[in-house]
């Protein structure tokens, strides 16, 4: 089965057997185990090396004076954490771990002998910078202009294509392990407000969320909540998130023509 970081960047570039061979051994390179709630990287330190998450969740986040914290991302397999790491002699933000994960420590030297001689990852890579950059503006506009039931669906949407593309759904479930302070610190939002949102969510049928199983019955509908329009992931097999896949829906739902 590729890896999910080959599964990550076969989503914006097609890679030929030799790159699919390098990247394997990329996630290969020397492995650490990082504790639930333990930092992998921290705000301020001069980063060494670039680091590939190959199993577990983690977050991107900041932390003010006084102690309160905004997570501006989260990190799955097949997440560099990240290219920049090559320029910045100081970290800006710090990752940490959600849950235990595995991460692949990989160079400088080694990544960069792979972007000058692999240009197809190369370009993959840059693909996938430009897609970072993209999911962070979304996730300015889901805390500066959706409410709170809007915010949740979409951080949902989201996340479950995320992982959908390095294959680590099953049918229409996946592993969601973050606490609803994990979602209060994403979204901009308070735990009380973040548990109503998701008991509405629930009331309504577009979710079950349990022992940190996510389950959405309906794509469709949990995006019409959230006002999702994926396109920002710049997934290629979208379709059955797409006009093609309410079609295709209804086909098996007997409610289509």
């Amino acid at each position: 089965m590729r890896n999910a970081l080959t599964r990550r960047l076969e989503e914006y570039t097609a890679l030929t057997d030799t790159d699919r061979r390098e990247l394997a051994r990329l996630s290969e390179q020397s492995m650490h185990i990082v504790q639930p709630r333990r930092d992998l990287l921290r705000e301020g330190g001069a980063p060494r090396s670039l680091y590939l998450i190959v199993e577990g969740w983690g977050c991107h986040y900041r932390t003010l004076e006084n102690g309160r914290r905004q997570i501006v991302d989260f990190a799955i397999p097949g997440d560099l954490c990240d290219l920049n790491l090559f320029i910045l002699d100081r970290m800006d933000h710090s990752v940490g771990a959600i849950t235990r994960m595995k991460v692949a420590e990989i160079s400088r030297e080694v990544f960069r002998r792979v972007v000058t001689t692999s240009p197809n990852i190369t370009t993959a890579l840059w693909w996938q910078e430009l897609v970072s950059k993209s999911i962070h503006r979304e996730w300015i506009v889901n805390i500066g202009q959706r409410n709170a039931l809007e915010r949740i669906a979409h951080l949902l949407c989201e996340m479950f294509l995320r992982l959908e593309s390095v294959g680590l759904t099953y049918g229409f479930s996946c592993d969601f392990p973050p606490t609803q302070n994990d979602i209060a610190d994403a979204t901009g939002l308070t735990s009380v407000h973040v548990n109503r949102s998701i008991q509405e969510l629930r009331r309504r049928g577009l979710i079950s969320l349990e022992r940190q199983m996510l389950t959405i019955p309906n794509m469709l509908a949990l995006q019409q909540v959230g006002l999702f329009n994926p396109e920002y992931l710049h997934h290629r097999m979208l379709d059955r998130h797409t006009d093609f896949g309410r079609t295709e829906q209804g086909l098996l739902d007997g409610t289509d023509g």
